[in-house]
């Protein structure tokens, strides 16, 4: 649902995968990524995998940091989703740890700044959290963990506001184990996504007009 926000308020957009199917299991791997000053805004997504993992801080999680840093620097804004967020977080000097409680499903989410990112039930799927990076500042929150912080001209969610049934289904077909394991129904999650859809599409727009026109579309520093 990113995408299509993204392309109603006039964006084209571009998928870069950075671990390939085939590498899923061994995605401590060279990556060459886009120049990011060819785009306006790069959103770094979820993953399977933990920012804080050595082995890839070694190969592209470091180059995917880079990336962010020098997007931020020239102006480019970045959205970092939930791995995307922690990656952010890390790269401007914010330490990401497992949780020790973590979230799958959705959950309720406080905003300072409901205007630019929206409170409200929330998708959440991580076992790892950030803390806000020096000179953030933090705008989301819930009683688990940091939801989101904005610093130059970068805004990073731990939460999944891109979530539908579709793309719930994918993970659950991957990754459903891991719910099992937390007491959650995966029948309850698909209920719960069918009922809260439509606002979480609603909220996700107003997120992106509130991304575009307050972290993007600010000066660069000087």
């Amino acid at each position: 649902m990113l995408g299509d926000v993204f392309a109603e308020l006039g964006y084209d957009t571009d998928t870069f995968a950075v671990v390939e199917q085939d590498r899923v299991l061994d995605p401590a791997c060279t990556v060459q990524f886009p120049d990011p000053l060819n785009y306006d805004v790069v959103v770094p997504l979820g993953a399977r995998w933990a920012v804080h993992d050595e082995r890839l801080q070694e190969t592209w999680v470091a180059d995917e940091m880079a990336l962010v840093r020098a997007a931020d620097a020239a102006g480019v804004g970045v959205l970092g989703v939930c791995f995307g967020g922690q990656l952010v977080a890390q790269a401007f000097g914010g330490v990401v740890q497992r949780s020790a409680d973590p979230e799958i499903g959705w959950h309720q989410v406080s905003t300072d700044a409901p205007d630019l990112v929206p409170g409200g039930p929330w998708f959440q799927w991580h076992f790892d959290r950030f803390d806000v990076p020096p000179g953030a500042v933090e705008l989301a929150r819930n009683g688990r963990a940091a939801q989101a912080f904005v610093i130059g001209h970068s805004l990073g969610l731990q939460f999944h506001p891109e979530l539908d049934g579709p793309l719930l289904e994918a993970w659950l077909a991957n990754d459903g184990a891991e719910a099992v394991a937390l007491g959650l129904d995966p029948d309850e999650l698909r209920s719960a996504t069918i009922q809260l859809h439509d606002d979480a599409a609603r909220r996700l727009r107003a997120l992106v007009r509130g991304f575009t026109d307050r972290v993007v579309r600010q000066p660069c520093p000087s």
